[in-house]
């Protein structure tokens, strides 16, 4: 990147910088005569020298003295409106410039990233990256638009009014720069030392970024060790650093601003002393005196203009400065690896040549030394030895995410350090001991490793289309991607599929192979399906639906394990909320929290008179949670049994129930009267049984369920999903879909028993996979948080496997898996992977005997090389690592 701020704006905007300055110069000419012409009003139109005759000739024209006074006034105001224009139209120009610039240097930043060599992450860690490519750089953008055009234009228009100001009377002039010089000496020391503590600011605030980012990762060990206290201790002495900084840059950014705003209140003691007498003697008019009066009071403006461009240009420069230090990192990938989408390796074997490979980390530390390799295309090998023992590094040499120090590898008989992404991201795959899951769905995270480039255009409409353009075109002025993120990226011939129709298929076979389709079942029975987007999918599941009904009406042990929905029947195992709903709620309109303080929802109930018995009903629930709750401990398991108020939420209720006592239910304040209507909605009669909900009761909530349904208005209909029986409701579940009704309180396993019947339903019409592949659209959270660490690696293996590469490396990528299920998944994955290359490092010897050649690495050296059978022997370092499990 360009080591300063000005080369990386004339490099990439010099034209448009180009542009700003002739739109400044073509702006002074309008401002100096928006200048003279209240001179010429006042001497010429109000006479104010005594000396006109009118009528007046003036431009070929004549004019009587009223005549001329609104002609020059409508000059006037025509020259304001163009003065005007021409500001509007340099600031907008100049945003944009200023938005683009940053949008590149953001997008440059971002793409050095994904270009770093790995130990620079070992080094620098997320919460110093993060604050650097969007907070630290923010400023920059405004400051690129204004880099050239605002000094010219600001510093033009400076010029022009004292130009004016000579031309009225000179000294005057001279009175107006007078204090110039003290200014333009004082203010950029003062800068200087500014500056210096912006520097300081800066690296403390990446710091503090830094630790904030290790105590949201580390929280759980914090809470594990009562390290709360020390983390917030130290996390205050940053904060302090800090305020100091912070407060002796507003000390000193402020005595600049005094010092400023101080000399400029000097200036006109010069005008009115120096300027009266003047006039006194009649050597200057009276009209260029206010002419210089009203000149002198806009040129304050450029002049501050200018002195805070200074100090900003200072404050973009370091925080430039400091974010290319950081940025401009050794050993970073070259562009041309990332941006080439060519492989001129094809058809070569997939093996591997090496010649004295040697690793030394960032620390010095040697991790390979001396390799000579030969490996075959197709050939399975595993690696062997102990931690840091050369193995880790050799797959990440092999895998091309690791540059040799010494020596050489060769990789289809190329130099794979020469080799661009394009081949050794698509020939090789490598899973590593922790895969990363990105926040998207489990689909496009398997899918991730076959999306390189854009394949096919999606279909637009012709506002969409327009956009889309737009958008293109926007990208390349900015030097960002001008690939469309909407486009079919997946190669389907990668993963060998012909289109998409078949992927699903391809991807429940994946599943299969690395021990998640189960996972990935559940997973799709909590999930849910839209029905416009797969109707023959809901159509099946509406079957599965009444299949179940069937089973459970077949079958009188498990008749009363579910209550079925119905439209005139109250349902005691579901919620007062759920019942007066009838549906899902699809927003948070009619959500459990907050259906008490919806509008519309109160008004049903006071349609149906049901707001006072449901107050009276939460003031008794209210009521005897106190008197339950009030000396047990807040784990006891009847704050999970009745859970309508949480144990910290106690006290505020109990003072509530005290205040109703008072006052009486009518007197209570609105938020009283909310949070005592919220207890209601969350009663399950057959769960909690406080006898509040007889059957009259019942009556007049499905009465309130009618009045809910029939009077809903047009602007809510989008946010409840309603229950029916032919209707597949896409707001809830796949398993509530199929269930249609709720689980039954008090029976035993009753959950379990009928999860296997939806399960046996399910399978008996074929839709197993349906389930799964509605469980690939899964939410997997941010880093992958919903997820367990062995479904993470599963994914991680999951994604290697769907894109077929030539060559197959594992760094102990089965580590995090069960021991039970690793050899399971490990036959599968070469089962999988036959007739192509697989290098697999492992902490297991006896998952090594897989393999028909195993490497044993210490110290960065191979120690041992040949057919397990033949290295299992007494005293070998096969034998050793067989022995350290």
């Amino acid at each position: 990147m360009e080591s300063s701020i000005y080369r990386f704006i004339l490099r990439y905007s010099k034209r448009e910088q180009i542009v700003l300055l002739i739109m400044t110069g073509l702006s002074f000419p309008f401002l100096y005569y928006s200048l003279d012409l209240p001179k010429r009003i006042i001497n010429e139109a109000l006479d104010a020298k005594g000396d006109a005759t009118f009528p007046i000739t003036w431009l070929g024209v004549e004019f009587g003295q009223l005549e001329f006074l609104w002609t020059l006034s409508g000059l006037f105001l025509a020259l304001v409106c163009i003065n005007g224009a021409f500001k509007y139209a340099i600031n907008v120009y100049r945003g944009q410039l200023g938005e683009r610039m940053l949008r590149r240097l953001r997008f440059e930043l971002y793409s050095r990233v994904l270009r770093f060599p790995l130990g620079r992450f070992r080094r620098m860690s997320q919460g110093e990256i993060i604050p650097m490519v969007t907070a630290e750089v923010e400023p920059l953008g405004g400051f690129i638009g204004d880099s050239i055009s605002l000094p010219a234009f600001q510093g033009g228009t400076l010029i022009t009014i004292l130009f004016f100001m000579f031309m009225q009377d000179p000294v005057l002039g001279l009175a107006a720069i007078s204090l110039y010089p003290i200014q333009a000496y004082v203010i950029p020391k003062l800068q200087r030392q500014v500056n210096l503590l912006a520097k300081e600011r800066v690296r403390t605030v990446r710091a503090l970024s830094d630790k904030l980012g290790e105590s949201v990762s580390g929280v759980q060990e914090i809470h594990a060790n009562d390290a709360a206290r020390l983390m917030l201790a130290r996390f205050s002495e940053r904060l302090g650093r800090i305020y100091e900084i912070r407060f002796e840059i507003y000390k000193k950014k402020f005595f600049i601003k005094f010092l400023n705003n101080f000399l400029a209140q000097i200036t006109p003691f010069f005008f009115y002393a120096i300027g009266g007498y003047l006039v006194v003697r009649g050597d200057l008019s009276l009209g260029a005196m206010v002419a210089v009066l009203a000149a002198y009071k806009d040129l304050s403006a450029p002049w501050k203009e200018l002195l805070g461009y200074y100090e900003r240009k200072e404050d973009a420069r370091i925080k430039y400065e400091q974010v290319i230090e950081q940025f401009d990192a050794p050993g970073s990938l070259d562009p041309a690896h990332q941006s080439t989408d060519g492989d001129d390796t094809k058809g070569e074997p997939a093996g591997y040549r090496s010649s004295n490979l040697g690793v030394v980390d960032d620390d010095g530390d040697t991790q390979l030394d001396g390799i000579n390799l030969r490996l075959e295309a197709g050939e399975r090998v595993a690696l062997l030895g102990p931690t840091n023992g050369g193995k880790e590094a050799l797959t990440l040499v092999l895998a091309r995410l690791a540059s040799p120090t010494t020596g050489s590898l060769a990789f289809a008989g190329r130099d794979i350090t020469t080799l661009p992404e394009a081949v050794t991201g698509r020939r090789i795959g490598y899973v590593g001991p922790s895969a990363f899951v990105f926040s998207t769905t489990i689909r496009e995270n398997l899918l991730l490793g076959a999306m390189h480039r854009p394949l096919a255009t999606p279909q637009r409409n012709e506002t969409e289309q327009a956009r889309a353009k737009r958008f293109v075109a926007d990208a390349a002025v900015s030097g960002n991607s001008t690939d469309d993120p909407q486009a079919d990226w997946v190669d389907y011939g990668a993963i060998g599929v012909p289109d998409g129709t078949t992927l699903s298929q391809r991807l429940v076979e994946i599943l299969e192979d690395v021990d998640l389709q189960e996972d990935c079942y559940q997973l799709g029975l909590r999930g849910a399906l839209d029905p416009e987007s797969r109707p023959e999918a809901a159509a099946r599941l509406l079957e599965a639906r009444a299949g179940f009904a069937e089973r459970l009406a077949g079958d009188p042990a498990f008749e009363a394990l579910v209550e079925p929905f119905s439209a005139d029947r109250y349902n005691a195992n579901a919620s007062v909320a759920e019942n007066l709903l009838f549906g899902t709620p699809v927003d948070g309109t009619f959500a459990a929290d907050t259906i008490a303080a919806a509008p519309y929802v109160r008004r049903i109930l006071d349609t149906v008179g049901l707001t006072g018995d449901f107050l009276t009903m939460g003031r008794d629930m209210a009521a005897t949670m106190v008197e339950l709750f009030a000396d047990l401990p807040s784990d006891h398991e009847f704050f999970a049994q009745f859970s309508f108020i949480s144990p910290d939420d106690l006290p505020e209720f109990q003072a509530l129930v005290s205040r109703a006592d008072r006052g009486g239910i009518d007197a209570l304040a609105e938020d009283d009267r909310t949070r005592l209507l919220s207890l209601p909605f969350k009663l399950i009669a057959a769960r909690h049984r406080l006898g509040l909900l007889d059957d009259a009761m019942k009556q007049r909530i499905l009465e309130a369920r009618r009045a809910f349904a029939d009077n809903l208005p047009p602007e809510l209909a989008g946010s409840v999903a309603f229950f029916s029986a032919d209707a597949y409701n896409a707001a809830a579940s796949v398993q509530d879909n199929v269930l249609f009704g709720k689980i039954a309180y008090g029976e035993a396993d009753a959950a379990a028993r009928v999860g296997t019947v939806i399960s046996e339903v399910l399978e008996s019409l074929e839709l197993r996979s349906t389930v799964i592949e509605v469980g690939l659209d899964f939410q997997v959270g941010i880093g992958g948080s919903r997820l367990t660490a062995a479904q993470r690696q599963k994914i991680g293996i999951a994604r290697v496997l769907l894109r077929r590469p030539d060559v197959l490396v594992f760094n102990d990528a089965a580590g995090a898996i069960d021991s039970g299920a690793q050899g399971r998944v490990m036959d599968r994955v070469l089962g999988d992977a036959e007739d192509r290359t697989v290098v697999w490092a492992m902490q297991r010897a006896d998952l090594a005997r897989r393999f028909k050649r195993v490497l044993v690495l210490r110290g960065g050296r191979i120690v041992e090389d040949g057919a397990p059978d033949v290295l299992d022997r007494d005293g070998s370092a096969f034998r050793a690592a067989a022995g350290d499990e």
